[in-house]
């Protein structure tokens, strides 16, 4: 059973009783990487919740986590499973920016620009082998 964060209004008085509103605690969902990711845990992690999708890196110094939803989720692997190009294209859903110079890759929302997520080629290619291995599609299968 996954934890909740609970959460009641400023404005309910003293006590419990109150109708409270919960949401999956980040750092409590069961996080998935590629089998393809190199040993250890710093590679591109994706989890579901509710109805989003997230996507983070455990590496990414910011600790930034991309919530999206499950249609532009599934753009983005079905855009990856027929090798269409990611990079640049300003498609609506979710954007993918790789910095040649440094193998940087920054994954964001075009939606909300404002969180990017952080990896490196070698972790996004690991990510990348596993979309293509269909080990992401179940994250979609409930659409």
């Amino acid at each position: 059973m996954p934890a909740f964060i609970w959460q009641k209004s400023s404005y309910c008085g003293e006590g419990d009783s109150c109708v409270h509103v919960a949401t999956t605690a980040p750092s409590l969902i069961n996080w998935q990487k590629s089998s393809y990711c190199p040993e250890g845990n710093s590679c591109v992690h994706v989890a579901t919740t509710a109805r989003s999708i997230h996507i983070t890196e455990s590496a990414d110094p910011s600790g930034a986590i991309l919530t999206t939803n499950p249609d532009r989720f599934l753009t983005l692997i079905q855009a990856i499973k027929v090798g269409e190009e990611l990079t640049g294209s300003r498609r609506p859903g979710i954007e993918v920016l790789i910095d040649a110079g440094d193998d940087t890759v920054r994954i964001r929302a075009t939606a909300a620009p404002g969180t990017t997520v952080t990896t490196d080629r070698r972790r996004w290619d690991a990510f990348v082998l596993g979309v293509r291995a269909g080990e992401f599609d179940h994250f979609v299968a409930w659409s």
